[in-house]
């Protein structure tokens, strides 16, 4: 079992930055490592989305469209935490954004995903 906690998240203007930390709580023999990780984001009306996923070692990165170039998703198994460093937002990336854990190469799709945190807002004004 994997607990989630994200942190970071609030309000920023637009063009502005925000990091994004997830902590994971591991309550069995497995370790950190064996899970990819990934974020997602669910605006108001709309259905949860892709935003970034890492590889279990963090060699292996991918990122929607809508944010390549301006986010980064990377992860300390040391810590147990993945972030995701979100520059030149823009007030379409408001959202609530969820940190998701899945014991496999990547995280799949947002149905299929084992774990999820709590989620942490993220608002960008214009």
């Amino acid at each position: 079992q994997v607990q989630l906690v994200e942190s970071g998240g609030g309000l920023v203007q637009a063009g502005g930055s925000l990091r994004l930390s997830c902590a994971a709580s591991v309550r069995t023999v497995r370790t950190f490592s064996i899970y990819a990780m990934g974020w997602f984001r669910q605006a108001p009306g709309k259905e949860r989305e892709f935003v970034a996923r890492i590889s279990r070692s963090g060699g292996s990165t991918g990122y929607a469209d809508s944010v390549k170039g301006r986010f980064t998703i990377s992860r300390d198994n040391a810590k147990n935490t993945v972030y995701l460093q979100m520059n030149s937002l823009k007030p379409e990336d408001t959202a609530i954004y969820y940190c998701a854990a899945h014991p496999s190469v990547v995280v799949p799709e947002p149905e299929r995903v084992e774990y999820w945190g709590q989620g942490t807002q993220v608002t960008v004004s214009s």
